[in-house]
């Protein structure tokens, strides 16, 4: 039966395994269940009945009844009869079962068992590893937790579904977009048309955001997330590796209240202005928006406050400035591996924490002089295919000045296209946004503007 934790012995239920694999050998459609169930041979804690249900398992793959006889024969041809407790013991385990009908039950509690040892030796590792000079201990803690996760998403059970019964959520969720009468199931971005085109920004998606350095990508990114935080009032984390936290809220500022940045830094405001920034000041405080500002920070410290984020917060949605600042722990690997290991990362941990994480990316330097492709994202080629949306922003070079001493005269709108390059679940295009530069601020091109109203 099962141990108490006194006795030092691993918990497991002898009885509980005997009775599981007494199923297996009673009732073929038994067999079914418990490989639906995910049932594994290592869920044993007895090494005969692991042997057993390897048996089981083999006789299954070649499409053959496992039963006493059977399972006799295949441990004697794989040479394990002996480790199995002999025929005797095969024999015996008929015996042992009220009903294979209960095999579920069996199945489960055999596996919720399994689950405690494995609990108990990421628990043991734990302890050794704290002693480990060699790692500090934020790595230790990423590597708890990638564990945990690794343990609860490898134990999840899935089973066919009838057609029927998709059916009938498919159906509901139908009716429900038909009585709310909105076309956007996942995150607005503030933006009609992308909306249109995308349905929001969806739960469990990776989403890339590329462009050229200075073209605006940090613009558009902290115009998504103001309007997500402040005028929908959903729970924002936004990454700042790049700029301090300070001169994120001070573009914050300047983009909700229409206020030059510059004004802002200098503090020469008319009253006008000063009026503009205290009301948006009064809408910012109160937005469950979160700012980390962590230069340096490494992909472990990230998934680490990410998962806090989402417990503790309740944020929805997760936005990082931006990918090329991302720390890899092995500094041995080259770039492009530790690219497509964060790439993976972060597509894992949207689909981990159940919300759209939005990373900015720069794109190489063939992209200048042309509008950007998929080919143009920078050091990896991964982080095309693990992402689920990928937009860029392309807008064209200022026209340079027949007198080579002079400079471009300064443009404060610029037409800009925000390109979807790739979508997983729906149309590719571009979407038409001009630029105001002084409040670094997209909104939809003035002709688009028109057309919606």
């Amino acid at each position: 039966m099962a141990q108490g934790h006194k006795d030092k012995s691993p918990p497991h239920d002898d009885e509980l395994e005997q009775a599981a694999l007494g199923s297996l050998l009673a009732d073929n459609e038994a067999v079914t269940a418990a490989i639906q169930m995910h049932l594994r041979q290592d869920d044993f804690y007895s090494p005969a009945n692991m042997r057993i249900y390897e048996a089981v398992l083999s006789l299954d793959a070649k499409g053959l009844r496992p039963d006493i006889q059977t399972v006799v024969q295949e441990l004697k041809q794989m040479g394990r009869l002996d480790e199995a407790g002999g025929a005797s013991y095969v024999s015996s385990l008929t015996t042992v079962i009220p009903s294979s009908a209960n095999i579920d039950y069996y199945a489960q509690m055999v596996k919720n068992y399994s689950l405690k040892r494995s609990l108990l030796k990421v628990a043991s590792q734990i302890g050794v590893n704290v002693y480990d000079e060699s790692k500090d201990s934020r790595e230790l803690l990423e590597e708890v937790q990638q564990s945990i996760f690794e343990l609860t998403d490898d134990r999840q059970v899935f089973s066919a579904r009838k057609i029927s019964e998709v059916l009938k959520k498919t159906i509901d969720i139908i009716d429900n977009a038909m009585r709310s009468k909105n076309p956007i199931t996942g995150i607005s971005s503030g933006f009609d048309k992308l909306d249109q085109m995308t349905s929001g920004f969806q739960r469990d998606e990776f989403i890339i955001i590329g462009a050229r350095p200075s073209v605006g990508k940090t613009a558009l990114a902290l115009n998504m997330a103001s309007y997500i935080s402040f005028h929908k009032k959903i729970s924002t984390a936004f990454f700042s590796l790049e700029m301090s936290d300070n001169a994120l809220v001070q573009r914050l500022i300047s983009s909700e209240s229409m206020v030059q940045a510059q004004n802002l830094r200098s503090g020469f405001l008319s009253p006008n202005d000063y009026n503009k920034v205290v009301t948006s000041m009064s809408i910012i405080y109160e937005a469950p928006f979160y700012i980390v500002d962590m230069p340096n920070m490494r992909m472990l410290d990230l998934r680490a406050q990410a998962r806090k984020l989402r417990s503790q917060q309740q944020v929805e949605i997760i936005f990082i400035d931006y990918l090329g600042l991302i720390g890899h722990e092995n500094n041995m690997l080259k770039r492009y591996e530790q690219f497509s290991e964060i790439s993976r990362s972060l597509k894992s941990l949207a689909r981990e924490l159940h919300i759209p994480v939005v990373a900015l990316c720069q794109l190489t330097r063939d992209a200048q002089f042309e509008a950007p492709t998929l080919a143009h994202l920078r050091d990896s080629g991964s982080i095309e295919q693990d992402a689920d949306l990928i937009l860029f922003l392309n807008r064209e070079q200022p026209k340079k000045s027949k007198k080579e001493d002079e400079a471009p005269a300064p443009l404060d709108i610029i037409p800009t296209d925000l390109i979807i390059a790739k979508q997983r679940n729906g149309p590719t295009g571009v979407v038409k946004l001009e630029m105001v530069t002084k409040f670094a601020k997209f909104t939809p091109l003035a002709k688009e503007r028109e057309k919606t109203t």
